[in-house]
């Protein structure tokens, strides 16, 4: 992160992205994310998350609590308070559902001034926001991201530091069938945690278990599924569906060799 901003001013190279890291050292895979990439182990057919979004939602709390210390970074346009929906003029002094930086449920209080602001965190699922401008709360670079039409950074909300989660492959006999899926939102918009675990299922069976082309084969299909086949009415997956329109990298990793298959 710091790279990215020191590029930012001597090569005038804007902007940023999110991350996610596997690296493997000593008999174990350690998974760093930074952003809305997620990972997840199939071991013989059980689901392993190794990652988790971070969204407006999922990291509330944590924006509350900085934005209640430096309320400053709010810019007197945002409350750092969370409502089932934005607050009318004409409700001051009525009593509302809110939520603070140590809630994990509501409570009433009575509507102020300073609640009429826009809410720090507004929307839901895949429309939330944070500061109505990004949707993921953690990621490398843009130092210069401002809300629209203010001086107010976003930066100091957009955390760099990653969350890392251990899998220790020395406690556990794998085969060729169990892999690491790497994969950036783009898959996860669209496909869930049980339908990539069935596509690799999939793929896999229909290859041998020393064919080392296999793994390519299952990324290749994820990416496929994802985006979906173009119809007069856009990308379509095969439910119909809108396929999806974001970016879609995907990596699979085989946790187990051909000698390790039982």
């Amino acid at each position: 992160d710091d790279q990215i901003e020191r590029e930012r001013a001597s090569q005038h190279l804007p902007g940023g992205c999110c991350a996610l890291a596997a690296v493997y050292l000593m008999g174990k895979f350690y998974v760093a994310n930074a952003g809305d990439s997620r990972a997840i182990i199939i071991r013989n057919g059980e689901i392993i998350p190794m990652s988790r979004e971070f969204t407006p939602e999922t990291e509330r709390q944590r924006l509350q609590f900085l934005a209640l210390l430096r309320p400053e970074l709010l810019g007197k346009e945002f409350t750092h308070l969370e409502f089932p929906r934005r607050i009318q003029p004409k409700e001051l002094g009525k009593k509302i559902l809110y939520r603070d930086q140590n809630m994990n449920g509501w409570a009433y209080k009575k509507i102020e001034e300073d609640d009429l602001k826009f809410p720090l965190i507004f929307g839901e699922g895949k429309k939330a926001r944070m500061m109505a401008t990004i949707g993921v709360t953690r990621g490398l670079g843009d130092h210069d991201l401002k809300v629209f039409s203010s001086n107010i950074h976003i930066k100091p909300f957009l955390s760099c530091f990653p969350e890392v989660r251990v899998y220790d492959l020395t406690q556990y006999e794998h085969c060729p069938d169990d892999v690491l899926v790497l994969g950036t939102d783009g898959l996860w918009d669209v496909t869930n945690d049980k339908e990539v675990a069935g596509v690799v299922m999939e793929v896999l069976t229909s290859y041998e278990p020393n064919d080392p082309c296999r793994y390519t084969m299952v990324a290749q299909e994820l990416v496929v599924r994802s985006r979906g086949v173009l119809k007069e009415r856009g990308w379509r997956l095969a439910n119909d569906k809108l396929g999806s329109g974001d970016d879609i990298s995907v990596f699979v990793i085989p946790l187990g060799g051909p000698g390790n298959y039982t």
